[in-house]
């Protein structure tokens, strides 16, 4: 699944700029105009990188960016500040907030996007990696492949999207809409306990031979893959 990326920013030209250069470089997009827009999106699908404008209508960037770090579901999320400040007291401040870089207006889309490649991959290594592991479960991008221990696993193209999906994010909960967005897409219309029968046969799949079960279901939230011993069934 392609990682989302979240754009912060009340320039509707600069928007359109941005979400152009991160489509054609493979990310999917989003957009809040001002700072609360952007805490109510950001809570209903968590992105894989935001890049946060300092200066918003209603809430500004740096509050923004520090309400993100104090929650558990965001604290990780990479955050790249964009800003017309480029005062090295300003960069500072941007950085303590919690930002993990600062890039100051105007600024060329190559170097943006490859801003954006370095930040995705110290934090998600995942993303880029041929091969996706989790405790003795691992999955072979290329040769499209997947494999619990030394045996074979067989999954059929949702099962596997939806392992893929779960893969890059071990540990985090998915809610049913979240994993539809992200499995089947925004403009197809699913209904939310399709995923729980998909769950159930990648389960199967999974834990042949009584294998442990790595699917923790988590009651009214959704799903994670997880360590042994953590499933919770509905």
């Amino acid at each position: 699944m392609k990682p989302l990326v979240m754009i912060v920013e009340d320039e509707d030209a600069l928007v359109t700029l941005l979400r152009y250069n991160l489509e054609k470089e493979g990310y999917r997009s989003a957009s809040a105009g001002d700072g609360e827009e952007a805490l109510m999106m950001i809570k209903e699908e968590t992105p894989d990188l935001i890049l946060l404008d300092w200066m918003l209508p209603l809430t500004s960037g740096i509050e923004v960016c520090r309400q993100l770090r104090r929650q558990p579901e965001t604290r990780d999320v990479p955050i790249i500040m964009l800003t017309a400040r480029g005062e090295e007291g300003d960069k500072v401040r941007g950085l303590n907030s919690g930002a993990d870089d600062y890039i100051t207006k105007p600024f060329s889309p190559n170097e943006l996007m490859a801003r954006v490649r370095a930040v995705l991959r110290r934090a998600q290594p995942a993303l880029s990696a041929d091969v996706l592991e989790f405790e003795d479960l691992s999955m072979d991008l290329a040769a499209h492949r997947v494999k619990r221990g030394q045996r074979n696993v067989h999954l059929g193209p949702t099962e596997y999207r939806l392992l893929h999906h779960l893969l890059q994010h071990p540990g985090r909960v998915f809610s049913r809409e979240q994993l539809l967005d992200a499995v089947w897409g925004h403009d197809v219309y699913v209904e939310p306990r399709t995923v729980d029968v998909h769950i159930r046969r990648l389960r199967k799949a999974l834990n042949d031979n009584e294998d442990a079960d790595l699917i923790r279901t988590v009651r009214a939230a959704g799903y994670a893959l997880d360590h042994p011993g953590e499933a919770l069934e509905e």
